[in-house]
């Protein structure tokens, strides 16, 4: 089994840790779901943001004209495509949104958990 899609799409393989400890879907698992026509569908869990006080804030980023997540991120967390660990933070369902309007302020937390952790 060399294709990584097969630890995500085949439930019966399918650990929980089939994503990158970097990713947001870390540790969740699939399940699947029979139709009466006799497909079966694998997708993920449902991820909810987590709560927000259960969060360390380690920095504030005050939003300038032109910003953009991924380039705040890479410069906060030391990589962009961990842009989902600032729009949890700031409990954001749309992370793009979060550098819309020049002026708001970001938290920069540490990784959910008892003492957090960095990237």
């Amino acid at each position: 089994m060399n294709d990584p899609m097969d630890l995500i799409l085949r439930p019966e393989v399918s650990p929980t840790n089939a994503f990158p400890a970097s990713s947001r879907y870390y540790g969740f698992a699939t399940t699947t779901l029979d139709t009466p026509q006799g497909t079966t569908i694998v997708y993920l869990r449902r991820r909810f943001l987590p709560d927000v006080s259960g969060l360390t804030v380690r920095q504030e980023h005050r939003v300038a004209k032109g910003d953009r997540l991924d380039n705040v991120t890479a410069l906060y967390l030391g990589d962009p495509q961990l842009f989902w660990r600032i729009a949890d933070a700031n409990n954001a369902m749309r992370a793009e949104t979060l550098t819309e309007r020049p002026g708001r302020l970001l938290r920069i937390a540490l990784a959910e958990g008892p003492i957090g952790s960095l990237p």
